[in-house]
């Protein structure tokens, strides 16, 4: 087994009592969630009170006071390990949101809203992604106009998750001209007059997760809640896309670790033809395959954290990474079905769930073939 010299004595504790919580409060009713469709609150607050939501957010609004990147994504990869990753999605929803707070929020707003997400008492959702769009943010079409004191909004949203719950929302929406440049942020409560939100439907993997779409009736905010500058939105959460990836990134690496710590035991269990599953030199190859390219995906997580944390953004390693970690997982729960044959496509398998969730961490937070593209073009080409 590999050694990291990341790994410090503080970010190992860190990772160990996110282990036991994952054991001891998810793991066991994982399969019930999905069928049910949905997770208590209380685990919600369980997991704030660990302290992951607390990255990066000032100790005033209830936060740890400094940031790690090591812990986000030593959160991403045993909140991967889970084996559920709807309900991993529903909690860590609010990560994505609040960064925008606490850097362009008035302190009126923070003290409002962040010691509540934090915590885990209320939930937060970033919305930014809209039927006609998708991975094009440039195209988006809810739109806000100024109204004396107040800004007016005016269209959806789509696939937010965590959004069905949340009382709290980053919006994104179109203040001037087309493109990149005419988008900014709100602030926007749950119980404000004209927003309204409903159910995507059924899904194909992420039973768990609360995904919403989100509807804005000429919705008024209070002109303060503006977050940052106008028209310059997408700037300000450029930052907040590549912690995004970074987190699918390590949840990647631990759904894949499942994968090939689940299907090697049910090999080293499982006979056939006379001896164990484990002895047939295919499936040792399958075993070797997979742990190989998770090896190989969590050590570039690493030198990716290790780079931010010396204080450079590596956009093109990190889309770069995504890419590889959506393909990594794919392949390890492809290979994990295979070994586990019929036993691995019985609902209620860590395995059946994960392979359902492949695609979600090919599309979600920025696609694979637009992750490419944005490789090559930070690469200057």
């Amino acid at each position: 087994m590999l050694t990291y010299p990341f790994m410090t004595p503080e970010r190992t504790a860190f990772r160990d009592t996110v282990r036991r919580f994952i054991e001891q409060e998810v793991k066991p009713f994982a399969s019930d969630w999905d069928e049910a469709g949905e997770i208590p609150w209380a685990l919600h607050e369980k997991a704030g009170a660990l302290g992951i939501f607390g990255l990066g957010i000032d100790e005033a609004y209830g936060g740890l006071g400094f940031d790690d990147v090591f812990l986000r994504a030593i959160a991403g990869i045993e909140m991967g390990r889970a084996g559920i990753g709807g309900a991993m999605a529903s909690i860590g929803a609010r990560n994505i949101m609040t960064g925008p707070l606490q850097a362009l929020a008035s302190d009126t707003i923070k003290e409002k809203a962040l010691p509540d997400i934090v915590s885990g008492r209320k939930g937060g959702a970033l919305g930014i992604t809209e039927a006609g769009g998708g991975s094009d943010v440039a195209s988006l079409a809810t739109r806000a106009e100024r109204d004396g004191d107040h800004w007016v909004i005016s269209g959806s949203k789509t696939f937010i998750t965590g959004g069905l719950k949340a009382s709290y929302f980053v919006i994104g929406a179109r203040t001037g001209g087309p493109g990149l440049d005419g988008i900014s942020l709100f602030f926007v409560e749950a119980d404000t007059p004209g927003f309204t939100r409903a159910s995507v439907g059924a899904k194909m993997g992420w039973w768990s997760s609360d995904t919403a779409t989100l509807y804005f009736d000429a919705v008024r905010v209070p002109a303060e809640h503006m977050l940052g500058e106008q028209d310059k939105g997408f700037l300000a959460i450029m930052n907040n896309f590549n912690m995004e990836r970074l987190a699918m990134i390590a949840q990647c690496v631990g759904m894949a670790e499942v994968c090939l710590e689940d299907s090697t035991a049910y090999a080293v269990e499982r006979h056939t033809f006379g001896k164990p599953l484990i002895k047939h030199q295919v499936i040792r190859h399958k075993i070797a395959d997979m742990s190989a390219k998770i090896d190989a995906l969590k050590s570039y997580l690493w030198m990716i954290c290790h780079t931010i944390e010396s204080g450079s953004m590596p956009v093109a390693e990190i889309a770069k990474a995504k890419v590889l970690g959506s393909k990594t997982l794919e392949f390890c729960a492809s290979e994990a079905m295979q070994i586990l044959g019929g036993a691995g496509y019985l609902r209620g398998h860590a395995i059946e769930r994960i392979y359902r969730e492949v695609k979600v961490m090919a599309i979600g937070g920025g696609s694979e073939e637009i992750m490419r593209d944005l490789a090559v073009r930070q690469m200057g080409v």
